[in-house]
């Protein structure tokens, strides 16, 4: 009844959709251009061949599930791989790092109506879900043509737990409809669990994945352009945490001559964070308006480099004498993936706010390769303690890398259990997943 209900209320609601779709473009949030595709319609011509349609619903999700995607193309060249998101972000990373041949679409919103036209258009012969984003009407459109669909890397947070407690009953047969369930740790384990759902070990996609691309040319001009200063990183920023880094660093930059390089999470904000920066006092230059000496360009004089674009995380890590991993400065964030930074052998530096990412930070603090500042005096601390002790900052980069080196093996873990659904049929020695 609940389901039948909220079908009928979103088939309604289908009417209205490109009336928000287009307030949300206005606003930064869609794509002008693509919009169609929310609504399941698309020019992109499906290919020939088995297709497997993996989803997520924005960065952190999309980007975890490359390496499955990598080796699925490794081991099976003739599968075709479609991967939708719903954050213009994500959009833009993706273009610079799926493979050839991947497919990405946004995904088309929970109306049967754009279900429909997104499933009549692509016809996947399998749907794997990254961690958490899952829509009532999708799952039950890909039951009703026979398709299976599975969950990996399934994070259920506490909140999102309680509120399946209202709607238990339909909430459970949805879950119970996954062929395969991956959970991401052990709390998401326990609440699939009392809900009735059967679980496959343990599987997080966001402890694999290589490390991040590096662009030698534009480093080495970087680093000539440094000169040599100690370099620390503030990455993937959001609102709020600039200021609070930069005010916290404010003595260290000013007294040491170190430089601050700001990679804020969405450079849509490069503006208003430079002219917030430059308020405190501080000496800006900004990567997309490099114009020349004494405009925007970094110089000795300069205290804060603004690097404001997409797909250059991997140069900066490689900068960075010293890493503070943002979005656990501000509320309501979680963090971000540490071992990006880890995978290059840097340790880090961060908030306290890391629900999203407790799991794989948990291990960094017991090897002492991530260090958690509660406040603002306290991260100030440790940017100074480190300075004044660049041997120990190496060492805790040494356990960083040595940590991201054993998850090599949650990969293997995740493909072979993944091999029974392979639509071009199991591989030899694979596991059965029931």
């Amino acid at each position: 009844m609940i389901l039948s209900l909220y079908a009928a209320i979103m088939r309604l609601f289908h009417t209205f959709v490109p009336t928000l779709l287009w307030q949300r473009a206005a606003r930064g949030k869609e794509d002008p251009q693509r919009l169609n595709e929310r609504l399941g319609v698309t020019t992109t011509a499906r290919p020939d061949g088995s297709l497997i349609w993996f989803h997520g619903v924005s960065v952190g999700e999309s980007v975890s599930a490359l390496p499955v995607i990598n080796q699925l193309l490794n081991d099976h060249p003739g599968l075709r791989i479609l991967i939708t998101t719903a954050t213009t972000t994500s959009a833009e990373i993706l273009s610079k790092r799926l493979p050839e041949g991947v497919i990405h679409q946004y995904a088309p919103v929970d109306t049967p109506q754009a279900v429909e036209a997104f499933l009549n258009h692509w016809r996947p012969d399998l749907a794997v879900y990254i961690e958490s984003d899952i829509w009532p009407n999708q799952l039950i459109a890909l039951d009703k043509r026979g398709t299976p669909r599975l969950l990996i890397s399934a994070r259920i947070t506490e909140r999102t737990y309680k509120g399946w407690q209202a709607i238990k009953g339909p909430m459970s047969r949805l879950l119970k409809g996954f062929k395969l369930v991956l959970p991401q740790d052990h709390e998401s384990e326990a609440r699939l669990k009392n809900m009735g759902v059967t679980v496959g070990p343990i599987g997080n996609l966001k402890t694999i994945g290589d490390a991040l691309p590096d662009d030698i040319a534009a480093r080495e001009t970087l680093e000539a352009q440094i000169k040599g200063r100690t370099v620390i990183l503030a990455a993937s920023t959001h609102p709020t945490e600039e200021n609070y880094i930069a005010s916290a660093l404010e003595g260290t930059l000013r007294e040491t001559g170190a430089l601050l390089i700001v990679v804020p999470r969405h450079p849509v904000r490069a503006e208003s964070i430079r002219l917030d920066l430059e308020a405190l006092g501080f000496k800006i230059a900004q990567r997309s308006k490099e114009r020349g000496p004494g405009l925007d360009s970094l110089t000795e004089a300069t205290h804060i480099y603004l690097a404001d674009t997409l797909g250059e995380l991997g140069v900066f890590f490689r900068l960075a004498d010293m890493v503070i991993m943002a979005g656990s400065f501000s509320e309501k964030i979680g963090g971000h993936n540490p071992l990006e930074a880890a995978r290059l052998g840097k340790a880090v530096i961060t908030g306290r706010d890391l629900y999203n990412w407790d799991s794989v930070y948990a291990p960094m603090f017991d090897a002492g390769a991530a260090f958690k500042a509660t406040d603002r005096e306290t991260l100030t601390f440790y940017v100074q303690s480190v300075l004044a002790t660049p041997g120990a900052m190496l060492d805790a980069n040494r356990s960083a890398l040595a940590l991201a080196q054993r998850e090599a093996g949650t990969l293997s873990l995740v493909m072979a259990h993944l091999a029974p659904f392979i639509p071009e049929g199991q591989n030899p020695g694979a596991i059965d997943a029931a």
